[in-house]
């Protein structure tokens, strides 16, 4: 009797030790479930996030790149801009340029002398058709050429009654006459017929008005001079630049 007492005790706790080894055994399960679960989905979670981070900066990068490259040519426009503006006054400044330097070819196209042979001409200058209506008639030495009273001694071409010498090729004039070319005699003109006489670009001129009495004994050295054409008068003239507003009537010898 009592060795069956101890089987059946035995036994009861046989059962009760499987029963609760079967329970820890689902217990162990659910939780390792639950713990895979759990581990799992910071997994799945994870990849999400890191695609979401780095979808993040792809998608800022992007406006950020088109900013910048949409400033760019902003950027290289400025220069454009700036060279544009800064062309337009040089442009501008152009055809001023070729104008002030074109002034004094017009001036040497307006020279169109009228046609006379060289016979008429010299025959003109032997009767000294210059030597009217109270022109200065001339002296002896480069001395007696100054004027007393220069306002009233020069004469113009129109107050001798015309310019009847020799004219001028308009080739000759264009190269070596007009404003733009200037001179210096150098040498004191020698006296011809009672009047200086000098000789420029090809060319023997006669001075027939007497030089003003404040000019400088040698200004034919130590001024710039030039010859020009009155196409209103119609005869040439000698021009010091350091007194434009005097001009002294000459003729061009035959």
């Amino acid at each position: 009797m009592k060795s069956l007492r101890v089987m059946s005790t035995a036994g009861i706790f046989l059962l009760f030790g499987t029963m609760a080894l079967l329970y820890a055994q689902r217990d162990g399960d659910k939780q390792g479930d639950s713990g895979k679960e759990e581990k799992g989905q910071p997994q799945r979670a994870q990849p999400q996030q890191q695609q979401q981070k780095q979808a993040q900066p792809q998608r800022a990068q992007q406006p950020q790149q088109q900013q910048q490259n949409q400033a760019q040519p902003q950027r290289a426009q400025q220069p454009q801009q700036q060279q544009q503006k800064q062309g337009q006054p040089q442009r501008a400044q152009q055809p001023q340029q070729q104008q002030k330097q074109g002034q004094p070819q017009r001036a040497q196209g307006n020279y169109q002398p009228p046609q006379r042979a060289k016979q008429q001409a010299q025959s003109w200058q032997q009767q000294k058709g210059w030597a009217k209506q109270g022109a200065w008639q001339g002296g002896s030495s480069w001395q007696q050429d100054r004027a007393r009273n220069w306002a009233s001694d020069h004469r113009t071409w129109a107050q001798r009654g015309g310019y009847g010498g020799f004219y001028i090729p308009q080739v000759s004039f264009g190269l070596y006459f007009g404003p733009q070319h200037f001179f210096r005699l150098r040498t004191r003109p020698v006296m011809y017929m009672g009047y200086p006489r000098f000789d420029y670009g090809g060319y023997s001129f006669l001075l027939l008005d007497p030089w003003p009495e404040y000019w400088s004994d040698n200004w034919y050295d130590a001024d710039d001079l030039y010859i020009n054409y009155d196409n209103n008068d119609g005869g040439y003239y000698l021009y010091n630049r350091t007194d434009p507003q005097v001009r002294l009537a000459v003729m061009a010898l035959a």
